[in-house]
C-alpha cells in the first residue's frame, strides 16, 4: 500500500488497520523495556517474557510535549530500565509523571555482562540488553534511584564545592602573581582583613615596596580580586540557604553534633547518602563510601616478595569518601578518643598519617549510621549494650614474688 511507513511504530496512530492490530497484539505480550539514554534521543527496546525483542523505537528529547505524548502511550505496569549514566534524572522524572515503572542499572555491571556474552555495543543493542535485565532472577544490576529532593540537595552541595575549588585556584593565582613580580607582604595571611586592604592598595595604582606592577600584571590582579569578591558573595548566599535548611532538618542537626562534622559536611553527607534505610548496616555504608578495604592477593606469595595488603576500593561515592576524610581531620584536631585512635595507628603521628585518618573516617561511618538510623544524639562515650557486664580486671603476678598484683594481703608493719 502506498504511503505506508517502512517501519511500524508500536504505539503509532498513523499505521493501517492491519498493522495497528498487529502492534496491539505485540503490546499485550510486552514484559519489559530498556532505554539507552543520550543527550538528544533515547533508543528504546521492548521484549516479551522469554527475552525476545518485539519492537524498537527512537525517542526524541527536543520537544518535551511530543515526548510526553509518546511515553503516555507506554504500558504502566511494565518495568523500564535505564542506565545510571549522566543525564538520567530529568527523563526518569518525566517517566514517573507518566506512571512508568522506572529502574536504574549499574553501568559497569551491564558492560561486564555484555563483554562476557561477547556482544557488540550499539545504541539499539544496549537497549535490547537493558530490556532483558528485569527478566533476571535477582536484581543484581539495580542501583538506587535518588528522588528529586535528594538530587536537588546534591546540586547545592556540589555547587558549593565547585565554588570553593575555584576560590582556592584564584588565591593560588594571586600568590603566584606576587611571587613572579616580587610583591612582598608583611602580614601572615594575605586574604584576611589586613591582607585584602594591602591587595586593593596595590591594585589601585600598581605600586608596592619593590616597584610598580606592569600593566598586564595589574589588570590580572584587579580581575582576580573581582572574581574573588564574587566567589565570596556566592558562598555567603549558599551558606545562608544551608542554615535555613538546617533549622528545618533534624537529621542534619544530629549529624552536626558529631566531632569533625560541621554544617557543610552534615549537608554533604545527607545529600550523598540520601536514605539511610537502603544500607543494611554500617559496613554497607562504608563500602559505598569507598572506605572498606579490598583484598588484592591471590595464590601464593613469591619468596622474598612482600605480601599484597589491602587497599580501598574505587567503586562507590567518592564525594562521600572525601566528606568522611575531611571530618576525620576535624575530629583528630578536636582531640579526645579520636586523637587517641589516630595516635595508636600512627605511633603519635610519626608514620602512616593517611592510614590513621582513614581509620578515623571508618569509625565515623559507624557513628553516622547509628546516629541517623536510630535517630539518637551523639555521645562521646558509646552506651553500653543491653545485658553487658563490667569486665573484671585480670590479675597479674608481681615478678619474682609469686604474689598477685595488687597484693591481696598487705604486709604487716613491724612492731615497735
Amino acid at each position: 500500500m502506498k504511503g505506508c511507513p517502512r517501519t511500524c511504530r508500536l504505539w503509532g496512530d498513523t499505521e493501517p488497520r492491519a498493522r495497528k492490530e498487529t502492534a496491539m497484539r505485540r503490546a499485550q505480550r510486552i514484559a519489559s523495556g530498556g532505554m539507552d539514554v543520550h543527550y538528544n534521543f533515547s533508543s528504546v527496546s521492548w521484549c516479551d517474557a522469554s527475552g525476545h525483542r518485539l519492537a524498537r523505537e527512537r525517542l526524541e528529547h527536543g520537544d518535551r510535549e511530543v515526548l510526553r505524548r509518546r511515553i503516555g502511550r507506554w504500558p504502566q505496569d511494565v518495568p523500564v530500565v535505564m542506565e545510571a549514566s549522566f543525564g538520567w534524572g530529568w527523563l526518569s522524572d518525566e517517566l514517573d509523571v507518566a506512571g512508568i515503572d522506572v529502574h536504574l542499572s549499574d553501568c559497569l555491571k551491564v558492560d561486564q555482562m555484555r563483554r562476557a556474552r561477547g556482544g557488540v555495543k550499539t545504541n539499539q543493542k544496549d537497549a535490547d540488553l537493558l530490556a532483558q535485565l528485569p527478566l533476571e532472577r535477582t536484581r543484581w544490576w539495580e542501583v538506587w534511584r535518588a528522588p528529586p529532593q535528594v538530587r536537588d540537595r546534591r546540586e547545592w552541595m556540589r555547587y558549593r564545592a565547585d565554588l570553593v575549588r575555584v576560590q582556592t585556584e584564584t588565591k593560588n593565582r594571586i600568590h603566584a602573581l606576587c611571587h613572579r613580580h616580587g610583591v612582598f607582604y608583611p602580614m601572615k595571611c594575605l586574604f584576611g582583613g589586613e591582607g585584602r586592604r594591602f591587595l586593593h592598595g596595590v591594585a589601585a595604582d600598581g605600586r608596592h615596596a619593590g616597584g610598580v606592577l606592569p600593566s598586564g600584571a595589574l589588570a590580572t590582579l584587579r580581575g582576580l580580586l573581582r572574581l574573588l569578591d564574587h566567589l565570596r558573595a556566592e558562598l555567603a548566599t549558599v551558606a545562608r540557604c544551608l542554615k535555613g535548611m538546617l533549622a528545618r532538618d533534624p537529621v542534619t542537626r544530629r549529624l552536626d553534633g558529631i566531632p569533625g562534622i560541621g554544617l557543610t559536611l552534615a549537608h554533604t553527607l545527607q545529600a550523598e547518602i540520601g536514605r539511610i534505610e537502603r544500607f543494611r548496616n554500617h559496613k554497607a555504608l562504608a563500602s559505598y563510601a569507598c572506605l572498606a578495604p579490598k583484598a588484592a592477593d591471590t595464590g601464593e606469595a613469591k619468596p622474598g616478595e612482600k605480601p599484597k595488603g589491602r587497599r580501598l576500593g574505587r567503586r562507590g561515592n567518592r564525594v562521600l569518601k572525601w566528606a568522611f576524610v575531611e571530618a576525620a581531620h576535624g575530629a583528630v584536631r578536636r582531640g579526645g578518643r579520636w586523637r587517641a585512635m589516630w595516635d595508636r595507628v600512627t605511633d603519635g603521628g610519626t608514620r602512616d598519617k593517611n592510614r590513621g585518618y582513614i581509620k578515623v573516617a571508618r569509625e565515623l561511618v559507624k557513628v553516622v549510621y547509628v546516629v541517623w538510623h536510630r535517630e539518637v544524639e551523639y555521645r562521646e562515650e558509646p552506651p553500653r549494650r543491653p545485658g553487658a557486664t563490667t569486665r573484671r580486671r585480670r590479675s597479674t603476678s608481681r615478678p619474682g614474688t609469686g604474689q598477685p598484683s595488687p597484693a591481696l594481703v598487705h604486709a604487716a608493719k613491724p612492731s615497735a
